[in-house]
């Protein structure tokens, strides 16, 4: 009994590490003016889901427009996971392509005089990033969408080249045409001068051998 308690308490320990995925949720204040980066270990082929916004000082107003916020999510390597540009809010998703630390780092614009922004951010990565499988689901369609755009507009380019090029190549069989008839219309008056000289030629000299009595 006691040996089936330990076996217990090692497979809950177990399941414990294996299904705790990572989870990050907190409140920070950043100066107008400065950045404050947040970092994170995540492993390769993760899925990572959060979402961001700034917090009204004044629930009977609107935000103002100058609580905005810039937001840039980069890879170990430098590479841009997620960019958004004077935001009040929003969400992302991406999957991690390599091993390491994960930044996200936000930065608002200088302002006169300055005020302090209250950021609400949840960072998940793991198995607590299925439960955001609507925002990874628009995140993907966002991305099949952007990639179907560029087939569509590259599709549309090689279209009308081939246009371009067909209507080169008309152009240039019109010009050929053009110059074969005109180099048989040359030719024939040339032949015709040739032959009309060739015969002026042959009456001259009979004429001149007859007037010598040479014939």
């Amino acid at each position: 009994m006691r040996i089936s308690t330990s076996i217990l308490t090692i497979v809950v320990v177990i399941l414990g590490l294996v299904s705790s995925p990572l989870v990050k949720g907190m409140r920070f204040d950043i100066k107008t003016g400065a950045t404050k980066c947040i970092t994170e270990d995540i492993q390769s082929y993760s899925l990572s889901v959060g979402k961001y916004s700034v917090i009204n000082p004044n629930e009977d107003y609107p935000l103002p427009d100058s609580h905005r916020i810039t937001i840039r999510i980069t890879s170990p390597l430098g590479a841009n996971c997620h960019y958004a540009d004077q935001k009040a809010f929003g969400e992302f998703a991406y999957t991690a392509n390599e091993d390491g630390d994960y930044m996200a780092c936000f930065w608002v614009a200088k302002q006169n005089p300055p005020t302090t922004l209250t950021v609400e951010f949840e960072w998940k990565s793991g198995l607590s990033a299925k439960d955001w499988s609507r925002v990874a689901k628009r995140g993907q369609i966002e991305m099949m969408e952007l990639d179907l755009k560029k087939l569509f507009d590259t599709v549309n380019l090689i279209h009308d080249e081939m246009y371009y090029l067909r209507r080169r190549e008309e152009s240039m069989q019109v010009l050929i045409r053009s110059t074969n008839s005109k180099m048989a219309t040359f030719s024939f008056f040339s032949l015709i001068v040739c032959l009309a000289v060739a015969s002026m030629q042959l009456w001259h000299l009979k004429t001149f051998f007859e007037k010598k009595k040479l014939i």
